[in-house]
């Protein structure tokens, strides 16, 4: 029998113009080891944002982090797309 392995659900919130892409608040199941794993996770569900996630900063749980960073279970991540204007 496999070992037990729970659900996991990274909570997500997106905002400014990644709300045209994405709900603002939304989880994901997938398991994603990092936060590159789970940048490929959203272009797979959304390819429209690809460009725009390739500029994102991630924050979990309120620290900035690089694209290295291990994510774990129940993490809460925000994504927050260069800014604009003047």
């Amino acid at each position: 029998m496999d070992s037990y392995s729970p659900l996991t659900k990274m909570k997500i919130q997106v905002y400014a113009i990644l709300k045209d892409y994405f709900d603002k608040d939304f989880t994901v199941d997938e398991t994603a080891g990092n936060i590159e794993a789970l940048n490929n996770i959203l272009i797979e569900r959304n390819p429209a944002a690809k460009n725009i996630l390739a500029g994102c900063r991630y924050a979990i749980n309120d620290s900035f982090v690089d694209n290295q960073f291990q994510l774990q279970p129940n993490d809460s991540i925000h994504i927050i797309p260069p800014s604009s204007g003047g």
